[in-house]
């Protein structure tokens, strides 16, 4: 399982990738200002959520101490190589392997009040998406929500604090990954919404944020980690890291002085229909 999964996924699960995740994760929430949308609900204390994709876990980790302890916690992936080991993560937090393309267990279906998912841009292509949704609609309750955030790639461009900053070396990381993987520039996530609606979902709502300035810059620095991560995975040829890294330092260079690629961010939720009685 632990191949397949590192063929399924673009960046690796070295401790650099693992410290891009965990930081990115609070300034998302920055940029949010929430975990989970404020229109969902969290005073059932016997609230069942699933984080889909949990990756490091750092979303389940930071909510625990947010809600009761009696909420059930599931994180699902189909690899824990990034995660804490079993006995230090909270003790209302449970781990599932479950790839979101396959069928849902049955000890999984309809059993979640809120299944979370992040950054799946970077997982799926576009063929994928509505077998994946379906397979998140399963795991809901009747009334549960789904709550989907994702960076939408179609809309990265160069902010600069002045116009004299240089932005050719953030064009150049941009083409970099561009050219490297087609789940990288993925132009699905700002059709969330309506895909919500297409697989039955209701109260729809998509919270579109432009990321303030200050947060952007750090935001693209931390993912000079998954850059830093690429040259060192035996994934390229030697002449290929020279260019990654020279790139990469000439781009650290300009961020430092006010430049970076900026993207446009998405958190989109709907809630699965309560079945009416007969």
């Amino acid at each position: 399982m632990a191949s397949e999964a590192k063929d399924q996924y673009v960046f690796d699960r070295s401790y650099l990738d693992n410290a891009r995740i965990n930081v990115q994760h609070y300034f998302i929430c920055q940029v949010f200002g929430y975990h989970i949308h404020p229109s969902i609900s969290t005073s059932d204390l016997n609230m069942r959520i699933a984080d889909v994709g949990t990756g490091t876990g750092i979303w389940l980790t930071d909510l625990a101490p947010r809600l009761s302890e009696s909420v059930r916690l599931d994180g699902l992936d189909i690899s824990f190589d990034a995660c804490p080991p079993r006995e230090w993560l909270p003790p209302n937090m449970t781990l599932h392997h479950w790839d979101v393309k396959m069928e849902v267990p049955e000890y999984l279906a309809g059993v979640y009040d809120l299944v979370s998912v992040r950054h799946f841009a970077f997982v799926l292509q576009q063929h994928e998406l509505q077998n994946a949704l379906s397979n998140l609609v399963k795991l809901l309750k009747p009334g549960g929500y789904l709550q989907w955030t994702d960076v939408d790639m179609t809309s990265q461009r160069i902010e600069k604090a002045r116009p004299d900053i240089d932005g050719e070396p953030q064009e150049r990381i941009m083409k970099l990954f561009r050219g490297n993987d087609p789940r990288l520039h993925s132009a699905w996530v700002p059709s969330l919404g309506e895909r919500f609606g297409e697989v039955g979902l209701t109260k729809v709502e998509v919270d579109q944020r432009e990321t303030p300035h200050y947060i952007g810059q750090r935001l693209f620095e931390s993912g000079f980690l998954a850059v830093e991560a690429l040259t060192r995975n035996g994934r390229l040829d030697e002449r290929k890291m020279q260019e990654v890294q020279e790139i990469f330092r000439d781009s650290a260079k300009v961020t430092r002085e006010g430049s970076y690629a900026a993207l446009t961010r998405y958190t989109v939720v709907g809630q699965k229909p309560v079945e009416r009685s007969q």
